[in-house]
């Protein structure tokens, strides 16, 4: 008979060697960036693929900024409609950078800091709140006073270290209250029935925590997603400087 605290050491050696495998693959790949930015061609770590942080507040909706009207910040920069809009950002601009440093809100609640679409959007309370893609604004649309209580919560763990690093860590140190794709449909189920979440393919975790960057599935189009492409750098249209920027579902 195998006995219990042989068992327990194989699964702690197992979790260990993976562990051990994520660090080696994250040394590789750099730990990421603390927000969730796309550098461009001039070497600029730009937030929100370009879009105007201000005009989710002015206009109430995603719009592509101007790379020549802009205000960098340590580690990002942001892009403007207007030279008003850049003067209302630079007198306050806490005021209007996104939360969670424009990572998926629903992902911040699990402290995780994956993916970024700046056509999927909320503002509550006064508050920018980005979302990875359209399923994990309907994941967060199912409860949202419980996660941003818990993204709060956990935000100044997660504020300081790369999305990489931190992603990794928490997808194998789960927090207590982490819910799995399957417990998120049973709850949506329970608050929409009838109603079906969007069928979407987020492009499997390999890649977005080691291939690809926050951003690259609304830049590029992935799945049903329309392309968004990052202003300055993608071809206009989409990316079209001071124009108004579509939400999934929204473009042909």
């Amino acid at each position: 008979m195998v006995r219990y605290g042989e068992v327990w050491m194989r699964h702690w050696k197992l979790v260990v060697s993976a562990l051990s495998l994520l660090v080696a693959v994250a040394s590789l790949q750099g730990c990421g960036t603390t927000h969730a930015t796309m550098q461009n061609s001039q070497g600029e770590d730009v937030m929100l693929l370009g879009h105007d942080p201000v005009a989710y507040f002015t206009a109430g909706k995603p719009t592509y900024g101007d790379p020549s009207i802009k205000t960098s910040l340590p580690q990002r920069t942001y892009y403007f409609a207007s030279e008003a809009n850049k003067r209302l950002f630079d007198s306050g601009p806490d005021k209007y950078e996104p939360q969670y440093g424009g990572f998926c809100a629903s992902g911040a609640a699990f402290a995780l800091k994956l993916g970024s679409d700046p056509t999927q959007f909320e503002i509550v309370n006064g508050k920018l709140y980005i979302f990875g893609d359209v399923i994990g604004h309907e994941a967060w649309s199912i409860d949202p006073v419980w996660n941003l209580r818990h993204g709060d919560a956990v935000w100044p763990e997660a504020r300081a270290v790369g999305w990489r690093w931190q992603s990794l860590r928490r997808y194998v140190g789960k927090v207590d209250w982490y819910k799995s794709g399957a417990d998120i449909h049973r709850d949506w189920a329970e608050k929409y029935p009838g109603r079906a979440m969007s069928a979407y393919d987020p492009g499997g975790m390999i890649t977005n925590l080691f291939l690809r960057g926050p951003g690259w599935r609304a830049r590029e189009g992935y799945g049903p997603q329309p392309v968004v492409g990052f202003v300055g750098e993608d071809p206009c249209p989409p990316a079209c400087p001071g124009q108004v920027s579509k939400r999934f579902g929204e473009q042909n």
